[in-house]
This record gives C-alpha cells, sequence and structure tokens, in this order.
C-alpha cells in the first residue's frame, strides 16, 4: 500500500447560509464554483431539513426521506470537481440518522454552513484501486 506525505496550508473561511427549499448539493455547487474553491471542508453546519437524501453503507442505493430532520452533522470535503460529504441527521424523536449525502436534500428553515478553504492545496479524485471509487487526491497548487 501506497504512503502519502502530509501536506499543510494556510486556512480561510467563508459563511453561506442556506433559506428554505433550497437543495444543498446544488447551492454547496454553485458556492464552490463562484469562489473557486479548489480544497475544501466543512467546518460547521447546523440547520433542518425537510427532504433527506442519504446512501447507507456498503449500499449503491439513495434513500429518499420526507419529515422534518435536525441537521446534526455533517462534514466532508468539497472541490470544484466533486465531493464527499457525509450527513447525521435526527427525527423529532432524536433517532438519528447517517450516511454518505446524496442530491436531494432540501432545506427546511435554514442551513448555516461554515466552510473552510485550503489556499495552498487543490484536492482532486481519481479512481483508487483499493477501494474502488474515485478518492482525494491532495497536490500543492
Amino acid at each position: 500500500m501506497a504512503t502519502f506525505t502530509p501536506q499543510s496550508s494556510e486556512a480561510r473561511f467563508h459563511a453561506l447560509r442556506l433559506f428554505p427549499g433550497q437543495e444543498v448539493f446544488s447551492q454547496l455547487h454553485a458556492f464552490v464554483q463562484q469562489h473557486q474553491l479548489q480544497a475544501a471542508w466543512i467546518a460547521g453546519c447546523t440547520g433542518s431539513l425537510t427532504n433527506v437524501a442519504l446512501r447507507y453503507a456498503g449500499r449503491e442505493e439513495t434513500t429518499l426521506l420526507t419529515g422534518t430532520w435536525e441537521v446534526i452533522s455533517l462534514n466532508g470535503t468539497l472541490e470544484l470537481t466533486g465531493e464527499h460529504l457525509h450527513l447525521a441527521v435526527s427525527d423529532p424523536q432524536g433517532t438519528m440518522l447517517g450516511g454518505h449525502m446524496m442530491t436531494g436534500c432540501t432545506v427546511r428553515t435554514t442551513l448555516e454552513l461554515v466552510i473552510g478553504e485550503l489556499t495552498g492545496l487543490a484536492f482532486s479524485r481519481q479512481p483508487c484501486t483499493v477501494s474502488g471509487y474515485d478518492e482525494l487526491v491532495i497536490s500543492s497548487r
């Protein structure tokens, strides 16, 4: 298995608020493109969703949920050509669900995000023979 040299970078932060009815992925993609974020991550997120789209571990299909969901956690990486995001939500009884966030998550009341950007690095995705998925590649810019 290959070994990788850690890379460091200065960082800056962006704040973003999404409004009721907005689809999260499309808004994040637009924000990344508008600000040309080459190596970003979700530094913080709070809010609620009416529609949740998750891909559970070890599954290929997307599970769609409708209702009232509080965002407990949204984390992962973002770049100009892709992303890898995981979402954890809770229902009105406090039951939590989580998985790989997919297109189709819709804001209920608000979604407040802080997005970090590593200004000296660039992220990309390349096929990985070990995992079988397109995985993160980190390079200097």
